[in-house]
């Protein structure tokens, strides 16, 4: 049976040329998954001159005595900078930084980038490599590149000829099955007041990545999404629960409860740039887990790949306490892990007719993960204004690099920002758990959860 996977409610009226809509490749550029790239699509040398080494498989060194839910430890502790950006060296660098990364360099003279060796620790079990080999062969993009066929369990384009299919390789990187997590979400005003927004449990299951699933059997969810609130008190019982990455016989479905108001209700407004109430508005909704929901309201066009400076393999930063991580302008640098790595660059520029707060879109992913990692927003004027990123947890027991916690955004024009699903100062870290039941992600109980 064929498969097809949405991320739009309905299709782009937009009438795209053949270049935008992706085909399979043909089982001599697959043949290159066993080669000169990795299995995952990534290019497997190192650069020339020796800062990005070659890729030698995903990270597994699991610490002794690990047990699912405890903090992972930093594997490069022992590690120092070998370099140090600023805003007074920032445009030697600038080439192979964000824009609102070198925004914010000069804009804060105590901002810094601590640059460290590069590991490439990202990648997948073997099982979703072998599933990303007979993807690359009969995965192909529909719906004007917002859906795919002929995927499961792997990455789906590991060698992408369009934004979409980049685009979409990060909507279905492997972030692990079942995972569950306590999570706070820390605001900072312009004034640089700390602040806790949320506290909740975000609960994340992938029937996409069921290890004994396949492409027959697969039913077209994706994801299940679910999150409750436990604080502030003003907002304790609030849930979220969505579901993506369906067919056309299920279209993408999310749901809210309000506490006040004591009933889950279907929330099509949970997307694109409405603010983010998790984040007290500073963020916007589709900027949750560094892409949510549908984006098309923009057109995507694949720029190519460049080298560049991402925060990578941020375990100390996943472990240190919020009032050391947490500055009043921006993340302590001393805590924030910099690396040399080659990235996939994604431009999203919005479509005539259609309305979005950020015109223009500039995605980086991790060409070892397929994960977006930093992103810069432009306003209606051409000017940089936002800046979003994800610190990379190294999950050895998983194995992963996790890129949809430890996420953020700082807001380049008002001074404001936020870094949200972070398991700082809680009992516990991000865990893989058994597979849930289907009703677990059910309005029901998500009413049942809000109303205890």
């Amino acid at each position: 049976m064929k498969t097809t996977i949405k991320f739009a409610a309905a299709a782009l009226t937009l009438a795209f040329t053949l270049s935008d809509v992706g085909a399979a490749v043909t089982a001599d550029e697959a043949a290159k998954l066993q080669t000169t790239l990795t299995p995952l699509g990534a290019e497997k040398a190192g650069n020339k001159d020796g800062t990005i080494p070659a890729w030698e498989g995903v990270y597994t060194k699991v610490q002794p005595g690990f047990k699912p839910g405890d903090f992972r430890v930093d594997p490069f502790a022992s590690e120092k900078p070998t370099l140090a950006i600023t805003g007074k060296n920032v445009d030697q660098y600038a080439a192979k930084l964000s824009a609102a990364t070198v925004a914010l360099l000069k804009k804060y003279p105590g901002y810094r980038l601590d640059v460290f060796t590069t590991h490439r620790t990202g990648g997948a079990p073997s099982w979703v490599y072998d599933n990303t080999f007979k993807n690359a062969t009969r995965a192909k993009s529909i719906d004007g590149g917002f859906g795919v066929e002929g995927a499961y369990g792997g990455i789906p384009f590991p060698i992408p000829k369009t934004g979409y299919e980049a685009i979409m390789n990060h909507r279905l990187a492997w972030t692990g099955e079942t995972i569950q997590l306590p999570i706070r979400t820390i605001i900072v005003t312009p004034d640089g007041k700390r602040a806790m927004a949320t506290e909740a449990e975000q609960t994340l299951m992938r029937p996409y990545y069921f290890k004994e699933g396949s492409l027959e059997k697969f039913d077209g969810i994706t994801q299940y999404g679910r999150l409750i609130t436990r604080a502030p008190a003003s907002k304790a019982g609030e849930g979220i629960l969505a579901y993506d990455g369906i067919d056309e016989a299920h279209p993408r479905a999310i749901w809210q409860y309000l506490v006040g108001q004591r009933r889950v209700r279907r929330a099509p407004s949970v997307s694109y740039d409405t603010p983010d109430s998790v984040t007290s508005g500073i963020g916007l909704f589709d900027e949750a887990f560094m892409l949510f929901g549908p984006i098309d309201h923009h057109e995507l066009k694949l720029i190519g790949k460049k080298e560049m400076y991402i925060p990578y393999n941020n375990n100390r930063a996943g472990a240190a306490k919020i009032a050391d991580l947490v500055g009043p302008q921006f993340l302590n640098p001393d805590l924030v892990r910099w690396e040399l790595h080659r990235v996939w660059e994604v431009e999203a520029n919005l479509i005539p007719g259609k309305r979005h707060v950020v015109a223009k879109r500039r995605y980086y992913l991790d060409e070892d993960t397929w994960q977006i990692i930093m992103i810069d927003g432009y306003d209606a004027q051409g000017q940089i204004w936002r800046g979003n990123y994800t610190l990379t947890l190294l999950a050895p027991d998983l194995p992963a690099v996790l890129g949809n916690i430890m996420w953020g955004t700082y807001n380049v024009q008002t001074g404001a920002y936020l870094l949200n699903e972070a398991s700082n100062d809680m009992p516990s870290q991000v865990k893989a758990i058994p597979r849930l039941p289907s009703s677990y992600f059910g309005p029901e109980e998500l009413a049942n959860q809000g109303s205890r």
